[in-house]
């Protein structure tokens, strides 16, 4: 097991990755000292199909606590106001109080509207996630981002709430589909664009052990991308500057999906295209080498993320210019200068932008 350490003053709290995680949950949590009675948020496929909700409560239960289960629908319609309030209340009806913990197992919608529960319920308790999907264990999980969706868009209500604790059993990816398996080594390899060549050199020696879902490689995939997130969860937990690298690739990205409508492509297939765009504009400005752009666009590829149809790269352009980055119409890149390092940058030639976007149709 790998043991992480996220250094927040005051609100410090560890991730553990890895095998057979969820049958120890009870053993770990023991040791948080919280309240006796626990509420734990799932998906019914994950209490009835594959057996990880039973698995978690009989742990708890050994180690004396009562267990309230709440099943919530899969899919993005579930982060809603409806069903946060849906929760609220069968959890006050399960009994739970201000010394109790909210467990959230399953991917990103889970934790994102479980979390957003245990920051509000009795004026915010005490939240740990169990993630459960590769996406959710390296990015989503880490960093204490709450919310749920409006209408009027995506992620508009929620609160900045850490978990006590994150427990990423790396044996629950072995159930993935297999494409939601490779769309979250989108954020991987983004990890290790950002600030990590090593780690890039890593995914590149061992991408047949990490698609064969090797436990060993992904337990050390899932932790370093873990402490990478950690890192900048630390130097800035509000998002107010230095966790904008974590953009990269997400200016075009998001545009992929508002073009060809949300759920069209996956996230992480949007994102490894904007990566291609990012790394082609970084090179037309001489601040990446040629070399390292391909290497990028090679395990991408390597890791089925560039076969999903996409839009015309001109469709592009409208949506970016109305990102919530843009700036009187001038887009603010994350552009790398090579494997491990970015750097930050406006773009204001449209003629410059739309080279870049010819790649994502190479």
């Amino acid at each position: 097991m790998d043991a992480l350490r996220v250094n927040l003053k005051g609100r410090a709290y560890d991730i553990l990755v890895g095998a057979d995680l969820l049958r120890q949950a009870g053993k770990m949590i023991r040791r948080l000292e919280l309240g006796r009675r626990l509420g734990l948020v799932t998906h019914p496929a994950l209490a009835e199909t594959y057996g990880y909700a039973p698995a978690v409560v009989d742990s708890l239960r050994h180690a004396d606590h009562e267990v309230g289960l709440v099943t919530v629908p899969p899919g993005e319609e579930s982060k809603s106001l409806d069903q946060a309030t849906r929760l609220c209340r069968e959890l006050v009806r399960a009994r739970l109080d201000r010394g109790s913990a909210i467990l959230a197992l399953g991917g990103g919608v889970i934790g994102d509207l479980a979390g957003f529960v245990a920051a509000t319920l009795f004026r915010g308790i005490a939240f740990i996630n169990l993630p459960t999907t590769l996406l959710a264990q390296v990015d989503s999980s880490v960093g204490g981002k709450t919310g749920v969706n409006l209408p009027e868009g995506k992620n508009l209500v929620g609160a900045f709430h850490q978990p006590r604790l994150v427990l990423a059993d790396v044996l629950t990816l072995r159930t993935l589909p297999e494409r939601e398996f490779r769309s979250g080594l989108a954020e991987v390899v983004k990890h290790a664009m950002i600030v990590d060549a090593a780690f890039f050199d890593s995914l590149e020696r061992q991408a047949d052990r990490i698609l064969a879902r090797d436990p060993d490689a992904l337990q050390g995939m899932v932790a370093r991308s873990c402490a990478i997130k950690a890192r900048f969860v630390e130097d800035d937990e509000r998002e107010g500057g230095l966790r904008a690298a974590l953009n990269f690739g997400h200016t075009v990205g998001h545009a992929i999906e508002a073009a060809l409508g949300y759920g069209a492509v996956t996230h992480g297939e949007a994102v490894a295209h904007g990566m291609v765009v990012a790394a082609a504009l970084s090179v037309q400005r001489g601040l990446c080498p040629e070399a390292d752009a391909r290497r990028l666009r090679e395990l991408l590829g390597r890791f089925g993320l560039l076969d999903a149809p996409l839009p015309p790269p001109e469709s592009l352009e409208t949506y970016m210019v109305s990102d919530k980055k843009a700036r009187d119409g001038v887009l603010q890149f994350v552009l790398t200068r090579g494997v491990g390092s970015v750097t930050f940058a406006p773009v204001f030639d449209r003629e410059e932008l739309r080279k870049g976007l010819r790649e994502v149709r190479r």
